[in-house]
């Protein structure tokens, strides 16, 4: 599956020719634009539910990264609370102590 499904790819100079409102007309509808300067991608124009599609498919593919790269580095250790606190200096009594501004 490629990131932009349904292209059409144009000129710069085909771009100012045809306008903005063409070139948004065609996104809307669900035709991606690849604007090309020198036969060289240099922008596109998507609908705004497709980008908002792909920065979904972004965020949820930088939470898999993290889920499976915490599943390959579980080392089955757990700390509890009291251990940390303790590491720090703390326990759970000497932080109820601490007033509240």
């Amino acid at each position: 599956m490629a990131i932009l499904e349904h292209t059409q790819k144009i000129s710069v100079t085909d771009a100012a020719r045809r306008g903005v409102a063409g070139i948004v007309h065609d996104a809307e509808q669900g035709t991606e634009v690849i604007v090309t300067r020198r036969h060289e991608p240099v922008a596109a124009v998507v609908a705004f539910s497709r980008l908002a599609e792909l920065e979904q498919a972004e965020a949820d593919l930088r939470d898999l990264a993290l889920v499976m790269a915490r599943e390959l580095t579980d080392s089955g250790r757990r700390t509890s609370l009291d251990d940390v606190l303790s590491a720090f200096g703390h326990s759970r009594a000497s932080l109820e102590e601490i007033p509240e501004d």
